[in-house]
């Protein structure tokens, strides 16, 4: 069963916490990447730009509405992925609770519903 990870946690810089902070966890989430690609069940992870980076697209009285930075007010967005591909819920919450960033923020598992191989949507199993 393929399953999203979704890190949401603060975003600060290394003018707020500092280069050593940023290096350490940069370390971290190497590690548990090797973590999840040496026990097999690494489909992809990525770490994604800053949230001031973001568009966000709305639609509102028929038309569609494109706004720079992101949509949510929070103090935690969404800092990065990985999908895995895992038996069950239980496994993803495994690794899940192994994420680096559990510490200052929250890991969300979301169940994939379909991918696509080779360019054809496949339903997820």
């Amino acid at each position: 069963m393929r399953y999203t990870l979704l890190m949401h946690y603060p975003e600060a810089d290394a003018s707020t916490l500092g280069e050593e902070a940023i290096a350490e966890g940069r370390r971290a989430f190497a590690s548990y990447a090797a973590t999840l690609h040496q026990a097999g069940v690494l489909i992809s992870g990525e770490v994604l730009q800053p949230s001031a980076d973001t568009t966000t697209l709305s639609m509102a009285d028929g038309q569609v509405r494109v706004q720079d930075g992101p949509f949510a007010d929070t103090k935690e967005q969404l800092g990065g992925t990985f999908v895995i591909d895992v038996a069950d819920l239980d496994a993803a919450i495994g690794y899940a609770e192994q994420a680096p960033s559990i510490g200052w923020g929250s890991v969300e598992i979301r169940p994939g519903a379909v991918h696509v191989v080779d360019g054809v949507w496949q339903p997820n199993r």
